[in-house]
C-alpha cells in the first residue's frame, strides 16, 4: 500500500479572539471563524510548496460551527483560500475533538485509493463567542445525550468518572494523585510557555504552584477551584479559538521535497461505545490501546521508537490514560512515572506534548488534531514551534473525541 506524507503544515495562534461588553455581555468578533480557516488554508498550501490549482481535495474538520457560529456547510469555505480551489471536492468531518484526524483520515483514504495526489486538510473551531454555561451545553452535545448531556453531565464531569475509576483501580491515595495531576498540568504550562503560538503562555510550572493555588485566600476564594472532583480548573483544558492546516501527497510523489517531508508511517483509529455507563471499565483507555497497537503494527514499531508524542491531554487525566495507552507507562504507572521526572523535554525516551499540548496551548476541539500534526511535523522537520525535541525522528499525534469514544494514533516518521 503507497504511503502518504505530510509535506507542509500551517498552526494560527489559538485564544479568545473576543471582545465582552462588561456591561451587557455582548461579544465582537475579532477574529473570526472563517479568517482562522483561510489563514491556516492558505499557510500550508504555501508551506508545501505545492500551488492551490494542484490541490485535489479538501477535507475541513469542524466539531460544532453551527452552534458555536452559526454556520453549517463549512467546508466551502475553503473556496476562499485561493480563486483555483474553486469546483474542487470540499468535505466536512465531524468526530467531536477528533473532527479534523478523522478529516486527514479521509484525505489519506484518497490518496492511497489514488483518487487524489494533494490534499488540504484543515481544522478550525470559534468557541469564544457564547457564554460559558452556552459552550457546555454545545460540547455536551457530544456526549450520549439521552442519560449524560440531557441529564446534565459536562465533559469535566465524564472525565472525572475516568478519574475516580483510575484512581479507585490502582489504589492511589488522594494526595498523591493530587501531585500527579498538578505535576501533568505544570508540564504543560512550562512547556507552552515557550511556544509562540500558545493561548496560556503565563500558567504556574511547578507542582508546588499548583498546590498553592488550591489553598483559599481571606475572602473564602479559591484559585484552583474544584470543578468535577476529583479535578480542578488546572486540570482542564481551556475554550478557545484557532485553526491548523497540512497538505498531504503520496510518499511516491514527495521528489525534491524530500527533506521537509514526514511519512504518516501508520494510523490506527478505534471507537469506544459511547455512552459511558456500559463501558466495561473506566479507569484505562480500551479504545485507545486498539489504536495504538493498530498504528504501531502498521509503521513496524514499538513503543520504545517513539522519540515524542502530542497527547490528548483534555483533562490532565487523560494524559495518564493517554501515556498507558500508547505504552509508554505500564497500566497504573504513568503518574508516578511523571512523579518521577520522567516524560519533559530532557527525558531520552519520550517527551510528552512539548507544544504545552491542550492544557497550555489551547483546545479548538476541530483544530485540534491538525494542530497535533502540524506541530509534530514541524518537529521532525526541524522547525519546532516552542521547545525543540532532543531527537525528532519518529512521533506520534494521539487525537480523542468526545470521552474517550474516538481515539486516532498517528505515526510520524522521518523521511
Amino acid at each position: 500500500m503507497s504511503k502518504a506524507s505530510i509535506i507542509g503544515a500551517y498552526n494560527t495562534e489559538f485564544g479568545a479572539f473576543v471582545t465582552k461588553d462588561k456591561a451587557t455581555g455582548l461579544m465582537t468578533d475579532t477574529k473570526t471563524y472563517y479568517d482562522l480557516l483561510i489563514e491556516a488554508g492558505r499557510g500550508a498550501i504555501k508551506d508545501s510548496g505545492v500551488d492551490a490549482k494542484d490541490i485535489d481535495a479538501i477535507y475541513v474538520g469542524s466539531c460544532s460551527p453551527a452552534s458555536f457560529n452559526n454556520q453549517e456547510h463549512v467546508a466551502p469555505i475553503a473556496a476562499e483560500i485561493d480563486p483555483a480551489l474553486r469546483f474542487k471536492p470540499m468535505t466536512r468531518t465531524e468526530c467531536a475533538c477528533a473532527s479534523s484526524t478523522v478529516g486527514l483520515y479521509a484525505g489519506i483514504n484518497a490518496i492511497e485509493s489514488g483518487r487524489a495526489k494533494n490534499v488540504l486538510v484543515i481544522g478550525v473551531e470559534k468557541m469564544n463567542l457564547l457564554p460559558t454555561p452556552q459552550m457546555t451545553q454545545v460540547l455536551a452535545c457530544s456526549s450520549y445525550w439521552p442519560t449524560e448531556g440531557s441529564q446534565g453531565w459536562s465533559f469535566p464531569m465524564l472525565f472525572a468518572a475516568y478519574a475516580k475509576g483510575y484512581q479507585a483501580q490502582y489504589k492511589i491515595p488522594n494526595e498523591e494523585f493530587e501531585k500527579m495531576l498538578w505535576t501533568i498540568a505544570a508540564l504543560g504550562y512550562k512547556n507552552g510557555a515557550e511556544n509562540p503560538l500558545a493561548q496560556q503562555r503565563k500558567g504556574p510550572q511547578t507542582m508546588e504552584e499548583i498546590a498553592a493555588l488550591t489553598v483559599a485566600d481571606e475572602k473564602g476564594k479559591c484559585k484552583n477551584m474544584m470543578i468535577a472532583a476529583p479535578l480542578r480548573l488546572h486540570d482542564c483544558s481551556l475554550v478557545s479559538d484557532g485553526a491548523a492546516a497540512l497538505v498531504i501527497t503520496a510518499t511516491a510523489n514527495v521528489g525534491s521535497r524530500k527533506a521537509r517531508a514526514v511519512e504518516i508511517a501508520g494510523i490506527g483509529h478505534s471507537c469506544e461505545r459511547l455512552p459511558i455507563n456500559v463501558r466495561s471499565n473506566m479507569y484505562e483507555l480500551m479504545a485507545g490501546k486498539d489504536a495504538a497497537a493498530k498504528a504501531y503494527a502498521e509503521a513496524g514499531i514499538k513503543a520504545s521508537d517513539v522519540n515524542f508524542a502530542e497527547v490528548h491531554d483534555c483533562f490532565t487525566i487523560n494524559e495518564i490514560l493517554s501515556v498507558e495507552a500508547l505504552g509508554f507507562s505500564a497500566d497504573g504507572r504513568a503518574g508516578h512515572d511523571f512523579l518521577a521526572g520522567r516524560f519533559t523535554r530532557d527525558d531520552d525516551k519520550v517527551a510528552i506534548n512539548l507544544s504545552g499540548g491542550l492544557k497550555a496551548k489551547g483546545h479548538p476541539v476541530g483544530a485540534t488534531g491538525a494542530s497535533m500534526h502540524a506541530l509534530a511535523y514541524k518537529q521532525i522537520v526541524g522547525e519546532a514551534v516552542g521547545v525543540k525535541a532532543k531527537k525528532a525522528d519518529i512521533g506520534i499525534a494521539f487525537n480523542v473525541g468526545g470521552s474517550a469514544v474516538t481515539n486516532c494514533v498517528t505515526i510520524l516518521r522521518k523521511l
